[in-house]
């Protein structure tokens, strides 16, 4: 049987990830000690999700390790060897306003970690793919030099513009502010196109927008739609930061980014970088993602605005995905924004009520 290794195997893209590799018959291993409640605290573990994974897939091995652990991480890999035909790295430090205040951890677990699994990798399975969960962090804030055009709900590109269709990958990653996370993933990012052209490796990194789906263990810090509907349905307190709420983000659900996962596995090449969001089929402001909470939940949100934005954060990021497409065709968008937040809606309210 041929066998799957994915980290971060109880977030939101791993376990979507864990559920559809399983699916097609692989004995998928996880790799995950829920640091997402070292991040962002209780509300954002994951341990209900790993559960929920061990109940649910007979083919599902769990490990609770720490992939800054290289003598860890290595036993694991060792145990398959060869047989590992697939790995999938989804764990990793998500906050750029957490990075700044612990930048040993936030570098040990995005840069050290993804070179543990690159090396693991590379001396037990070099034959199998690597999937990398990058982050369009890797450009910095240089998308904000953008000419961009103020609407009433939203920011929008000059449509003259040749990104008017999406940020693509030929966008430059220096002389920007990127965040010490946005500096470690592309750390991390480098090291892993590194690995494919020095060595040989199937390797890809996908920069991702924003990532999202039911599974999200939303939180104040991470996980804009879940942790936004989460608020949203409870009554809980939100900030907007800066931009008059109309900053843009493209979102793409977890099930689309794992078709795309599968896509590479089934044709790899080396070195790969792709752009990989909603693109224009599926992206929002913040004040049109409000609007949408509330319709959907009948409730209004109980939001505050500060005037101060994130550091390095974007006001307009849409993923050009035409790179991606054109390998492969087979490949499209299936959510929008609002069957995204209608579905975490749906799956999540009972839990959020319960909790």
């Amino acid at each position: 049987m041929s066998i799957a290794v994915i980290t971060g195997s109880a977030g939101l893209i791993g376990s979507e990830a864990v559920r559809f590799f399983a699916s097609l018959g692989m004995h998928v291993v996880g790799i995950d000690n829920d640091m997402r409640k070292f991040f962002f605290g209780e509300e954002a573990s994951t341990t209900w999700n790993r559960k929920r994974l061990e109940a649910e897939i007979s083919h599902y091995e769990h490990f609770d390790a720490d992939i800054r652990d290289y003598e860890k991480v290595k036993d694991i890999f060792e145990r398959y060897g060869k047989e590992i035909s697939l790995v999938i790295h989804t764990a990793a430090q998500p906050s750029h306003d957490w990075a700044a205040k612990d930048p040993f951890s936030d570098f040990s677990v995005n840069a050290n970690g993804t070179l543990n699994l690159l090396e693991a990798t590379r001396h037990t399975c070099p034959e199998s793919a690597f999937i990398f969960t990058s982050t369009n962090k890797v450009y910095g804030d240089l998308p904000n030099l953008l000419p961009l055009i103020e609407q009433d709900k939203r920011w929008e590109i000059d449509p003259a513009h040749r990104y008017a269709g999406g940020i693509a990958e030929d966008m430059s990653i220096d002389n920007s502010k990127h965040s010490l996370f946005g500096a470690s993933k592309v750390a991390a990012d480098v090291l892993v196109q590194e690995y494919g052209r020095y060595f040989g490796m199937k390797t890809v990194s996908f920069r991702g927008g924003c990532l999202t789906g039911p599974s999200h263990s939303g939180t104040q810090l991470h996980g804009f739609l879940a942790y936004l509907m989460k608020c949203a349905a409870t009554g809980k307190p939100y900030t907007v930061f800066g931009y008059k709420g109309k900053q843009v983000r493209d979102n793409i659900h977890s099930s689309d980014l794992i078709a795309a996962f599968y896509e590479f596995y089934q044709n790899p090449g080396s070195a790969e970088i792709y752009n990989i969001g909603g693109g224009r089929e599926s992206n929002c402001s913040m004040l049109e993602a409000i609007e949408l909470c509330q319709e959907i939940t009948g409730r209004e949100l109980n939001y505050s605005y500060s005037e101060d934005n994130r550091i390095g954060d974007h006001i307009w990021y849409v993923s050009d995905l035409s790179k991606f497409k054109s390998k492969y065709p087979n490949w499209s968008i299936t959510y929008n924004v609002s069957r995204i937040l209608q579905e975490i809606y749906s799956k999540n309210n009972q839990r959020w009520t319960n909790d």
